[in-house]
Formats: C-alpha cells, sequence, structure tokens
C-alpha cells in the first residue's frame, strides 16, 4: 500500500503549526492527493473459504517510509487531534485529509480515536468512529455513509501467519458499509465486510462477513434478527 512522501514538508508543517504559524505548504496537501484513491477493493482477492470473509489475508511487508510516517502522523495525532475539543470534527477531518485519508463532508472523526495509518481510511459522508475506538487500519478500512462504530470497538486489518515460524504480517481489508453500527467494544477481523444497515450488538466477534440488515451478536457473532429496512433522503440526510 502506498504512503505518502514529502515526509520533510509535513515535518516543517507540524512545526509551524507549533510556532503559531499554521499555514500549511501547498505541497503538503499535493503530495497526499492520490494517497488512498487507488485502493480498489473489487480488484482484491476473495475469500473462498468457510470463514465467509469477503477478502483474503495476503502477506505485508512495512516499509521503512511507512515506518517514518506513522512516526510523524502520531506525533500530530498527539499535538493536534488528541487535544482537540469534541465539536472540532473538521479540523479532524482536515488533519486526516493531510495524511491522505478520504473523509468526506459531515464524518466526525472523534478526537479519541485512535488510527494507524490514516492514509488507508476511507470516511463517508456523516458516518462516525467514537472515543476510543481502535482502527489498526494496516489494509484499507471504508465506512460508508452514516455508517457508526461505537466506542472501544476495534477495527483489526493485520494478523500474523502463525503456520509460519516466522509469524509475518497479513493483512485485508475491512468494509462497514452504510447505515450499519458497530456497537460498544466489539471486535471486527481482517477480511470482513459489515452489510449496509446491519447492526453489532456490543462487545461482539465479528470474523465472518454479516449481511445487510442483519442483526448479528455473540463471540462469533451469530444473526440473532433483522432490522427494519429504511433509505435516509437528502433533506433528512
Amino acid at each position: 500500500m502506498q504512503v505518502p512522501s514529502n515526509s520533510v514538508s509535513i515535518i516543517y508543517w507540524l512545526l509551524q503549526s507549533l510556532l503559531g504559524r499554521g499555514d500549511a505548504p501547498a505541497c503538503l496537501g499535493m503530495s497526499f492527493m492520490s494517497v488512498g484513491a487507488n485502493i480498489d477493493l473489487q480488484s482484491l482477492p476473495r475469500d473462498s473459504s468457510k470463514s465467509r470473509r469477503t477478502y483474503t489475508l495476503a502477506p505485508m511487508k512495512l516499509s521503512r517510509r511507512n515506518v517514518l510516517m506513522r512516526a510523524v502522523w502520531n506525533l500530530v495525532w498527539l499535538l493536534l487531534y488528541r487535544p482537540t475539543p469534541m465539536p472540532l470534527h473538521a479540523w479532524r477531518r482536515l488533519l486526516l485529509r493531510a495524511f491522505g485519508a478520504r473523509v468526506e463532508t459531515g464524518a466526525h472523526p472523534c478526537p479519541r480515536a485512535r488510527i494507524w495509518a490514516p492514509w488507508n481510511l476511507t470516511m463517508g459522508a456523516h458516518s462516525c468512529l467514537a472515543d476510543n475506538v481502535d482502527c489498526y487500519c494496516v489494509a484499507a478500512v471504508t465506512l460508508g455513509a452514516h455508517a457508526t462504530i461505537s466506542q472501544y470497538s476495534y477495527l483489526c486489518t493485520a494478523s500474523h501467519d502463525y503456520q509460519d515460524p516466522s509469524m509475518p504480517l497479513i493483512v485485508a481489508p475491512i468494509t462497514v458499509e452504510a447505515e450499519a453500527w458497530v456497537a460498544a467494544d466489539v471486535f471486527v477481523g481482517p477480511g470482513v465486510l459489515i452489510g449496509e444497515g446491519a447492526v453489532i450488538g456490543a462487545r461482539s466477534t465479528v470474523i465472518a462477513d454479516i449481511q445487510p440488515w442483519m442483526v448479528a451478536a455473540g463471540s462469533p457473532t451469530g444473526i440473532i434478527g433483522t432490522r427494519k429496512r429504511f433509505s435516509r433522503t437528502a433533506a433528512t440526510g
């Protein structure tokens, strides 16, 4: 997965911000414009195993640039993202976009949400990452419009191949489609697709796809009901 370049510009911008000279250099925005935009989830390999996961785990090696950019992002998160008051979603959206995230208008990235690599994050309009969510986006994490990830949930796109003695890193994307709600303290494993309008009960473990408009709970999750379908209009959105 591509990592944003031009780390010198980011560090320069961070230092300028801390000194009260917060104008981001023009090259900062340009260097991140295409990050995440080239992720084509439809082209990724599909999992045909009994696990019923949409995407297959694949090996991945982290580059030095990835490590550097995450170090810079962690500093920005600590100094400029985490201390912000809850209503300043627009500022946090700006920071995420500066690091390559695709964040639509009205999205709610809360101040205590941890985001491992913003360039792997897509947030649809009015979607929400609540406080204390751990978005471990080593691979792509995509939230549809009005999707909600509640407090303390863990979106985990990575694992390790325990069959290999060296335990290499393996990753797969997570997609939470529009109108879905992942309730508090839920673990969502790599490769999972949570369908449109689905609801995951609190403290559940999701290791397989959840079909649209289903209500699931448990560890691992099982279907416990259905949700009434609705269509959100522009007037009420």
